[in-house]
């Protein structure tokens, strides 16, 4: 099995240098045609709470329109690199306001390949410094690897996109475990955390005190019940798609029904049922994530299936533990946004329609894996089969 996967790498190189030398692009029109009106883009992740305001929530919709993985391990470098100094930035002038005017940022190291992020993007719309063809090249034998055989299929896409995904997670988590664990035993407490809650008016409790990162927020995610989150507790207490913590996951189902709970009498019955939580559970399940049904009596038809489904005691209202079993769709994992994204690659690259991309392939359709953006000054937003381009990931 060893010497066939060399075998196979080893005609597959050569085919690389044949293809390579075969599609350099000298003729101007065929530059203007792949890469003039496209130029890659640095996209970030980046979010801070200011002080006295609650953390953004991210909704369904949101997620599935707003999650980006960076294909490309050397562009998230860069991405997270300039991600980090915003946030350092960012936490500095909210935490420590009277050191924000000597802070000069010079935590930032300059790599060899670009000197600084305002030129980041530059580098990589350069194509002797970044050619998307020659990185197709060093990545695609890191994701044919189950089977090595000269493809790429879906399966393997997902994993790749996966593993980069998981690894911003990390390091997210990294950076804000360093700020929090003030003690540096590695441990998270409450305390240390010190949430900003916002004041409350009127005697009323506010949106923060009662809602998405309260104490019972912190509590849940303590799955040995220590009082202290190790670095996979505060993992998933920052992301909760992820978790299979019983405790976290039954939280985030009470949080579900106090928000779609609109007469607010504890319990969810078929309407607030109909008009939130399945509206979710459609946009997870289908391709199209834009379509509503609020006015759609024919879509009641499943929903009121689903819902009785859902209704084990059938008493007609939904309890925290009856939304265990769909909790994963209301809050989607890194797994579903990456085997989403390399759906949508594959429709894209894949010309033959194969189901697996071969190394010509992925490098005759680079923009399917890297983001990119139009260029205002050149009208060719189509391809020569009518086809739009899309700017979906990196």
């Amino acid at each position: 099995m060893g010497k066939s996967s060399v075998i196979i790498y080893i005609l597959t190189a050569i085919m690389i240098l044949l293809f390579l030398s075969q599609h350099k692009p000298n003729n101007p029109h065929h530059r203007r045609r792949h890469h003039r009106h496209r130029r890659l883009k640095i996209r970030s992740n980046f979010t801070f709470t200011q002080p006295n305001e609650p953390p953004h929530k991210t909704t369904m919709h949101e997620s599935l329109n707003d999650h980006h993985i960076p294909f490309d391990p050397l562009v998230a470098q860069i991405e997270r690199q300039r991600e980090d100094k915003q946030w350092e930035q960012h936490y500095i002038q909210t935490h420590h306001p009277e050191s924000a005017q000597n802070h000069t940022g010079d935590a930032d190291v300059a790599k060899p390949e670009w000197e600084g992020f305002d030129d980041a993007e530059e580098f990589l719309n350069d194509e002797r410094k970044f050619n998307v063809s020659e990185r197709l090249v060093v990545l695609f034998p890191k994701i044919d690897l189950d089977p090595r055989d000269g493809f790429v299929s879906e399966s393997e896409l997902t994993q790749w996109n996966l593993a980069q995904s998981l690894t911003e997670v990390v390091h997210r988590t990294e950076r804000e475990m360093a700020i929090h664990d003030k003690n540096k035993d590695g441990f998270v407490s409450y305390a240390e955390y010190e949430p900003r809650r916002a004041k409350s008016s009127d005697n009323n409790t506010s949106e923060y005190e009662s809602g998405w990162w309260h104490e019972d927020h912190f509590n849940a995610s303590d799955a040995d019940g220590d009082g202290l989150l190790n670095f996979t507790e505060f993992k998933d207490f920052l992301h909760t798609g992820d978790t299979t913590n019983p405790k976290l996951l039954l939280w985030l189902c009470q949080e579900e029904i106090r928000e779609t709970d609109t007469n607010k009498d504890g319990k969810v019955d078929f309407k607030e049922f109909f008009n939130g939580v399945y509206d979710l559970l459609r946009n997870y399940d289908e391709e199209d994530h834009h379509t509503s049904h609020q006015n759609d009596h024919v879509g009641e038809l499943p929903a009121k299936k689903l819902f009785d489904q859902l209704d084990k005691d059938g008493d007609g209202y939904l309890s925290d533990v009856d939304l265990l079993i769909i909790i994963g769709k209301l809050h989607p994992s890194e797994h579903f946004f990456a085997k989403q994204q390399a759906y949508y690659s594959m429709q894209q690259a894949d010309t033959d329609k194969d189901g697996r991309l071969t190394f010509k392939e992925m490098v005759e359709n680079p923009y399917a894996f890297y983001t990119s953006i139009y260029n205002v000054d050149d009208d060719e937003d189509y391809d020569d089969e009518g086809y739009e381009y899309h700017d979906e990931f990196r």
